[in-house]
């Protein structure tokens, strides 16, 4: 099964034209933390009956328990030296691993960003929204934040291999992996975890972060941010994309929106009318289809892109 899982894999980085990204484990030995209950191997998901995405069918990939980066680099002469960690969504049950993944890192390699997707755990939705006393996050969110935080230091440590600039390192998300991407950013270097290996000597902290359709975020019944979503003027800068009939609601991100204002953090929004949620960056008649080329300018305007790293 893992090697049908890894032909899926490879078929879905040449399929769009992606070079073959470096895989590795995030964790040398024991995965920290709360893991997934699942019933069988890591697989594709996807049933013939699922909803086509821009007319195409997406990888679901489920029963996650061995969490992975893995890490596409852009060719020598278009790398900016900045690096972006790819967090898909799936609902804390499966993860979106080429419409949210692997697409969108074909799209950062484009423009000259480093790109590292995610395997983080799933499923953790029965886990809840506990929160304890020695964790700043939820149940539900702990493990994959714990994931996308290694992920950032890992990217870190091998910095001068990978010739990314440690200080130009953002986490995008979608839905779910929006919610690991707002609360990792908002953690701002605060580990989750003990730290394992000399890996862990380089920040976990997001320097930036852009949040598509983000999920869990605000009370559902106040529109509030939940008491875990804290803002400082040490958060980092951020990104949103939303749409008003979104049924995970347009609160998740205006209101981290709003609250990012008031610390003085730079942060830009665009909430469009209409749109849906689970789009990635697959084509549609609709406005919110460009969001990309937004979030481009953005990264730009902000410096992100500076390419003074390159030889």
């Amino acid at each position: 099964m893992k090697h049908c899982l890894a032909l899926v894999v490879m078929l879905v980085s040449a399929a769009a034209g992606a070079a073959e990204p470096q895989v590795r484990a995030l964790w040398p030995a024991e995965v920290p933390g709360p893991l997934p209950i699942v019933d069988g191997d890591e697989r594709d998901l996807t049933k013939d009956t699922d909803r086509p995405i821009a007319g195409r069918r997406i990888i679901k990939l489920g029963h996650v328990r061995t969490p992975q980066m893995h890490v596409y680099l852009p060719a020598k002469d278009k790398a900016n030296g900045a690096a972006v960690v790819i967090a898909p969504g799936g609902g804390f049950s499966i993860l979106a691993w080429d419409l949210e993944g692997t697409e969108v890192a074909e799209w950062l390699n484009s423009l000259g960003y480093a790109a590292v997707v995610l395997k983080y755990r799933v499923p953790t939705r029965t886990h809840g929204e506990t929160l304890d006393a020695t964790h700043p996050v939820p149940l539900v969110s702990l493990g994959p934040v714990m994931d996308a935080q290694r992920a950032l230091s890992l990217t870190r440590s091998h910095a001068a291999e990978w010739n990314i600039d440690p200080g130009r390192i953002g986490i995008l998300g979608f839905s779910a992996g929006g919610n690991i991407a707002g609360l990792t950013a908002c953690l701002t270097g605060e580990r989750v975890y003990g730290p394992v290996d000399d890996a862990d000597k380089a920040g976990c902290e997001a320097n930036f972060a852009i949040l598509v359709y983000p999920a869990r975020l605000v009370d559902e019944t106040s529109g509030q941010l939940k008491p875990h979503v804290k803002v400082s003027e040490k958060t980092p800068p951020m990104f949103f994309v939303m749409t008003q009939d979104d049924r995970v609601g347009c609160e998740n991100c205006t209101a981290l929106f709003t609250a990012l204002t008031r610390a003085k953090v730079p942060a830009e929004i665009h909430v469009f009318t209409h749109g849906g949620h689970g789009y990635g960056l697959r084509p549609t008649e609709k406005p919110v289809t460009h969001w990309s080329e937004d979030a481009a300018a953005w990264m730009k305007a902000m410096g992100f892109d500076d390419a003074r790293m390159k030889e």
